[in-house]
């Protein structure tokens, strides 16, 4: 009965010009004329206390600075990673070149060798050269540098061609250095 006669108050309430509430039934596009189908009580400008308007607002704001703080320590945590991506692309890449050098070191003295008579073949396989270079230990960890410096010399360096030969009964891909050209009499 009590609740009844509150609901009633707010009922009379809302229909004054001067106040800003309005009741709302289970539909919120139709207007409540009968207490019965009072569902709630909607308010444009509520009346707060002070503390109740102080508590709201440093929610509100603690609310705010947490957002902002995490979205800043996401924007921290991105670079940190992108930084050590760029560092390690750069290793990778500083390893592919290191690993060139060892391949056109083994490749041209396998040719020097050749020419004294030392080796059966010019050329070299592909897979002996890693095996050489790299332990077994480590080619796993060493894959993409490997891929990449082969891919490399396949597209960048001259002096070494990659061919195929029937080596002890199979075929492989084999690497022959190729003498650089001597200068003809017209470029000196």
């Amino acid at each position: 009965m009590r609740l009844r006669l509150q609901l009633f108050r707010a009922f009379r309430c809302v229909y004054n010009p001067m106040s800003c509430s309005s009741l709302k039934g289970e539909d919120p596009s139709e207007s409540v004329t009968t207490v019965d189908k009072v569902v709630c009580l909607e308010s444009a400008r509520p009346r707060m206390g002070v503390g109740c308007r102080l508590s709201r607002a440093l929610l509100t704001a603690v609310t705010h600075v947490l957002i902002f703080f995490w979205c800043l320590a996401f924007l921290w945590g991105l670079l940190i990673f992108l930084k050590y991506r760029w560092r390690k692309l750069e290793e990778e890449e500083q390893a592919m070149y290191e690993m060139v050098k060892k391949i056109i070191d083994v490749v041209q003295d396998h040719y020097v060798d050749w020419e004294q008579d030392m080796e059966r073949y010019p050329y070299v396989g592909i897979l002996h050269v890693r095996d050489t270079l790299i332990p077994p230990q480590s080619r796993r960890r060493m894959k993409r540098v490997w891929d990449r410096a082969v891919e490399f010399l396949a597209s960048n360096e001259s002096r070494i061609q990659t061919e195929s030969h029937r080596v002890a009964g199979e075929d492989m891909l084999v690497w022959r250095w190729t003498k650089p050209s001597s200068f003809s009499d017209s470029e000196r």
